[in-house]
């Protein structure tokens, strides 16, 4: 089937992702150097013509940045003033959509477009993915293709089917009444929910491919999952004694000086000093305009615009924000010496990050003292600072 019209919802806060999300929308969120819109709307083209986007915290960053068109797919824009749950959001669109069937997705999730077409075979359809651990998830009991219950993360296992927040919707759907979730949200799941209690039939649809991006850690994951269809692409300029191997993509006006080593796949933004004597490992992502220094090691993590990582610091498994400056000697701890998953604190709750190895995530304008050294799992929040020396053993707020 066909459709002409998507509807994201981009309006959410991104709580559990602070600091990462203090300063910019949760969609916003960078991986492989373009932020999770971005992402979307490159699987969408060539399936919709046009998208609504559902915005609210912070909602004009993104208006600025895609303006009404986005490599011809037309964007429009519908504000939801007041966080009342996605339920809410996708009805906030419901007077921009001109026929009857619509994609609706989240913002903050990473999709691909296989599975966004097997969700367009049948009407109304809900993506659902297999998952080891479903218990934060609306979970699907599914019979012949057809989705006979919906529960949303019950107590007792439904199944291992997933709802993962992207469906092929009807206006019909959105006739009924829903009330308030016990968190005083209107949830989108509650529409289809109802429709099946009414008799109609909601057909499943499997994504192989899927990926959340829930807490800081998810943006470490999720980029490691963009750069495996890196391709080699240098558009710098690369000095003498440099050691390149794999899949590296090196941006316009960027030097990598002598002596650098580089372990695909790596991808470095424009107008970037690198080295000299520096180690990028694997699935790093640098942005644009960033310095890094002498006999720095960057593993698995992600660099955004315009930050200073000076020399003979080690930056690993770990999100840096925009506009940081890591003194000499900046330690990312990402490894406990007992060897168990890292934990951290979201909302004053200690989550186990599901990652043997996980460093620092850091918000924007950050300055950390020469010789700080950063505890596994900790996070540094925007505009903070830390003394020459100082020991980061707890979350700096």
């Amino acid at each position: 089937m066909k459709t002409k019209q998507a509807v994201i919802l981009a309006a959410g806060q991104g709580t559990r992702l602070r600091p990462l999300t203090a300063t910019k929308p949760k969609p916003f969120m960078e991986v492989a150097n373009k932020n999770l819109l971005e992402h979307n709307l490159n699987q969408l083209k060539g399936i919709v013509e046009e998208v609504i986007i559902v915005i609210g915290y912070k909602g004009d960053k993104i208006r600025e940045f895609f303006g009404d068109n986005y490599k011809g797919i037309k964007i429009k824009y519908t504000k939801q003033n007041e966080a009342l749950g996605t339920g809410d959001a996708a009805v906030k669109a419901l007077p921009l959509i001109k026929g009857d069937t619509f994609l609706i997705l989240n913002g903050d999730d990473l999709y691909f477009k296989k599975g966004i077409k097997a969700a367009l075979e049948k009407n109304p359809s809900m993506l659902l993915k297999k998952v080891d651990e479903p218990s934060n998830f609306s979970q699907a009991l599914v019979k012949d293709g057809v989705i006979q219950k919906i529960v949303e993360k019950p107590k007792k296992k439904l199944s291992n089917l997933a709802g993962i927040g992207l469906y092929f919707a009807n206006k019909e759907i959105f006739k009924a009444e829903i009330e308030k979730s016990k968190r005083g949200e209107y949830e989108l799941p509650d529409y289809f929910i109802k429709y099946i209690r009414s008799g109609k039939k909601l057909y499943s649809a499997l994504a192989e491919e899927w990926h959340p991006v829930t807490y800081p850690w998810s943006i470490v994951k999720t980029n490691r999952v963009v750069l495996r269809n890196l391709k080699n692409d240098n558009k710098g300029k690369i000095e003498e004694r440099v050691n390149i191997k794999g899949a590296v993509k090196i941006g316009k006006g960027t030097v990598i000086k002598s002596g650098s080593y580089i372990e695909g796949p790596v991808l470095i933004g424009q107008n970037c000093e690198i080295g000299p004597n520096c180690y990028i490992q694997k699935a790093t992502t640098i942005g644009n305009n960033c310095h890094i220094g002498n006999g720095v090691e960057i593993k698995n993590s992600v660099i955004c615009d315009n930050t200073n990582i000076t020399h003979l610091s080690y930056v690993g498994d770990s999100v840096i924000g925009k506009n940081c400056n890591l003194g000499a000697g900046t330690i990312t701890a990402n490894l406990r010496q007992d060897g168990e998953n890292i934990k951290s604190e979201v909302k004053e709750e200690l989550i186990d990050t599901g990652m043997k190895k996980f460093g620092c995530a850091m918000g924007d304008n950050v300055k950390t003292g020469i010789g700080t050294l950063i505890f596994p799992g900790r996070k540094i929040w925007e505009g903070k600072t830390t003394k020459s020396g100082e020991k980061v053993e707890k979350d700096i707020k």
